[in-house]
């Protein structure tokens, strides 16, 4: 697995997502500056959680215009995976890479505790590794997780299967309960929940860790 994880200014978590996927994956993960502008050859990119640009604007907004992810978009498009965690997510919208907003959650407070999640599919390259509708826990840690989608934008992830996650117990007021979706081709993903940082038992648990072996498969 050919892997490599941006990083923006204020990226705090890129090292988090490395860490896991080298663990993972059995060998190293390339690490990418913001500025750069072309990437070697890959499988996967991770865009990682953290607060780029210090989240000025709007979460992700800036780091969204980044010169590497006009590179990551175009990956996207060739059909490699590219996978946002947290702030990661709010960049991939930002970037019209999925669909949505997250904007300040609903109890405008930082939320920083173990959620658990329902699995919405089993069909896409990240979530192979669980069953539909299995029930697992993560850790979340984030002021603006509240994913919001207009009544056409949610029938379409939901008649498209596009919903990975949902929070059993809603967090931040996400539509639908959203943690997690799937872009039109299913080999984007962005989710609040932070999967890297549940792949050992010393890290609390291991649910996160089927994520990135599904991408082995």
């Amino acid at each position: 697995m050919r892997a490599a994880v941006i990083t923006f200014p204020g990226s705090n978590c890129d090292r988090d997502l490395a860490v896991a996927m080298e663990a993972v994956f059995d060998r190293p993960v390339r690490r990418v500056w913001h500025q750069e502008t072309e990437l070697p050859t890959l499988d996967l990119i991770g865009v990682p959680g953290g607060f780029s640009y210090g989240d000025y604007l709007r979460c992700g907004a800036m780091a969204a215009r980044s010169p590497v992810m006009r590179e990551v978009a175009r990956r996207a498009r060739e059909g490699v995976a590219v996978i946002g965690v947290c702030n990661g997510f709010q960049i991939l919208t930002e970037a019209g890479l999925l669909p949505g907003a997250l904007i300040r959650n609903a109890g405008l407070r930082f939320v920083c505790r173990h959620v658990e999640l329902e699995v919405g599919t089993s069909e896409s390259v990240f979530t192979r590794g669980y069953a539909a509708l299995e029930r697992i826990r993560l850790p979340v840690a984030h002021h603006d997780g509240n994913y919001v989608v207009d009544a056409e934008g949610l029938r379409r992830l939901e008649g498209e299967d596009r919903i990975a996650f949902r929070y059993r117990d809603n967090p931040n007021g996400s539509t639908a309960d959203i943690a997690g979706v799937l872009s039109e081709r299913r080999n984007v993903l962005g989710l609040m929940p932070h999967p890297e940082r549940a792949i050992e038992p010393l890290l609390g648990g291991c649910d996160g860790r089927a994520l990135f072996e599904s991408l082995l498969r």
